[in-house]
């Protein structure tokens, strides 16, 4: 009788993965403190760096001798192979498995816990051995990638970054900083598929729908930041592009221009006056050339108890104030326009909503009329427009599509001019000139003065004695010529000494305006101003 030959069965062992549920959430922050950086002259000894996501995610600013320019390198975890196998698994398996509108919609401290609890059963269950270490960085990628804007989320996390500028696949995203200005990143969007559907994911963040139909995206996040998108290689060759311009939420305070070299303490001292005495004030430049920045650091001088309403058709100011109504264009929701607010709508509403002052982003069509009529009936306006020069800016409100009268151009008491300039090899911005409007013939020629100009030559700011504005000011409220000259050298100095004291955070700022109209001469002692 044979005999039985037993045969030894391999059972392969699941590893044993439950330790996993104990590990710590791993601490992240996405709001890492804001470092103070120097304008460095020499552009060859640049080298910084700072954190960006803590603690994983920083950005070494540095000097390439190879590429001969200063380059912006983003750095964050390593991972090994198998530890990017491991992530990838994962993050297939978690996409299967969440809501991602409600991980959108959930709050920070949640949403941290929820992902950390759905990495720990994913990792369970899927039998995937992962030590603490690479447990926190796999942790990292999911909460950049499902909470944030993956690859783009450490630019976006930037303090300093203005503008993050993607021209296609397999081409270096680049950033503007707001020190070091245009950089290259080490950021490259290798795989045309992922960068499609990253401009996707752009476009549900903002509500919006995007497709080779309707290849073109220009809409908000939602934290205000403006995008600009192209879907197909039919629009742009290199495939899908994407500009974010981000939305600061703390904007230039007024000193923090005069440490720029925006501008001198002499012309923040008129602007402040001319706001205080509801002058109508145009910020005309270029693209990118500061005027919205401008225009916050003026807003920063509207008087605290007045009433200000502000339209524009994506949201870019941000006003240190309470009494402030803020109003953003709305684009059409459905056929044939249905559901659109325009900034005409909105000016022409504001008018009725009791301002003392109306502050425009920006007047490029027929809501210039509007603005233009509201500034003849008394309402004190501020806005800014695409304009070089005052001739310019005349012939553009004149002709179509804004088409004004050259008479109600009368009502403009001021316009401030903005410029991109080089100054000692580096990109900086300048107001090039502040001109007074004091009549506009009908042939549209403007008779002007220009109380305050910028010497490129020099890199120095000039003033005249003689202000048409101020013998305006004079007139309409009765006050002497020597009161009101004491009173801009008494802001000159003030402005001066704020900046001399390094005062530059958005509250103290706001709060030292705001007592200087309240209780002047308690101002003036605390800063030793005669």
């Amino acid at each position: 009788m044979a005999e039985k030959v037993k045969k030894e069965v391999k059972v392969e062992k699941k590893p044993d993965t439950t330790y996993i549920k104990d590990y710590p959430r791993p601490p992240i922050n996405f709001s890492p403190v804001i470092p103070p950086l120097k304008r460095i002259k020499d552009k060859t000894q640049v080298d910084v760096r700072y954190c960006l996501i803590a603690p994983f995610a920083f950005v070494h600013i540095y000097w390439d001798p190879e590429l001969y320019e200063v380059v912006y390198d983003l750095e964050e975890p390593l991972l090994t192979e198998e530890e990017e196998k491991k992530k990838e698994e994962i993050i297939v398996a978690m996409s299967n498995m969440i809501d991602h509108e409600t991980v959108v919609e959930k709050e920070k401290t949640k949403l941290l816990e929820y992902i950390d609890k759905r990495l720990k059963i994913l990792a369970i269950e899927l039998g995937i051995e992962l030590s603490y270490e690479s447990y926190k960085k796999i942790f990292y990628y999911l909460c950049r990638d499902f909470v944030g804007f993956n690859e783009a989320e450490p630019l976006l996390r930037d303090y300093f970054v203005e503008d993050i500028e993607c021209n296609g696949a397999n081409s270096p995203v680049y950033v503007v900083h707001r020190v070091y200005r245009n950089l290259r990143t080490n950021l490259v969007f290798r795989d045309i598929d992922r960068l499609q559907s990253f401009v996707e994911k752009l476009a549900q963040r903002c509500g919006k729908y995007i497709s080779y139909a309707k290849p073109i995206l220009d809409a908000s996040l939602p934290d205000g930041s403006r995008v600009n998108a192209t879907y197909t290689k039919d629009i742009t060759s290199k495939g899908p592009t994407f500009t974010i311009r981000k939305f600061t939420k703390t904007p230039w305070t007024p000193p923090q221009l005069i440490a720029f070299g925006t501008l001198s303490p002499e012309i923040l001292a008129y602007l402040w006056l001319l706001v205080q005495y509801k002058m109508n004030i145009l910020i005309a430049g270029g693209t990118s050339a500061g005027k919205t920045t401008l225009l916050n650091a003026i807003a920063f001088f509207i008087p605290p108890e007045s009433r200000v309403v502000s339209i524009e058709d994506t949201r870019e100011l941000n006003l240190p104030r309470d009494n402030w109504l803020p109003s953003v264009a709305r684009n059409a929701t459905g056929v044939g326009n249905s559901g659109e607010i325009s900034l005409f709508d909105l000016l022409r509403s504001s008018f009725r909503q009791n301002p003392d002052y109306v502050v425009v982003g920006e007047v490029r069509g027929a809501e210039a009329s509007v603005l233009f009529q509201g500034m003849a009936s008394g309402h004190s306006s501020i806005s800014t427009i695409h304009a070089d020069s005052v001739d310019t800016l005349i012939k553009r409100l004149e002709t179509p599509p804004i088409e004004l009268s050259p008479t109600l151009l009368n009502v403009l008491d001021c316009v401030c001019i903005m410029t991109h300039a080089i100054v000692n090899k580096e990109e900086t911005r300048k107001l090039k000139e502040v001109v007074e409007i004091i009549n506009v013939t009908l042939d549209g020629i403007a008779l002007t003065n220009t109380p305050f100009v910028w010497n490129a030559l020099e890199n120095e700011f000039y003033s005249k004695k003689n202000s048409k504005i101020f013998e305006k000011i004079r007139k309409r409220y009765g006050i002497k010529v020597e009161d009101l000259e004491v009173e801009f050298k008494r802001r000159v100095q003030l402005l001066y000494k704020i900046y001399q004291q390094g005062i530059f955070k958005f509250e103290e700022v706001q709060e030292i305006v705001n007592e200087y109209y309240k209780k002047p001469q308690e101002i003036l002692k605390r800063f030793e101003i005669e």
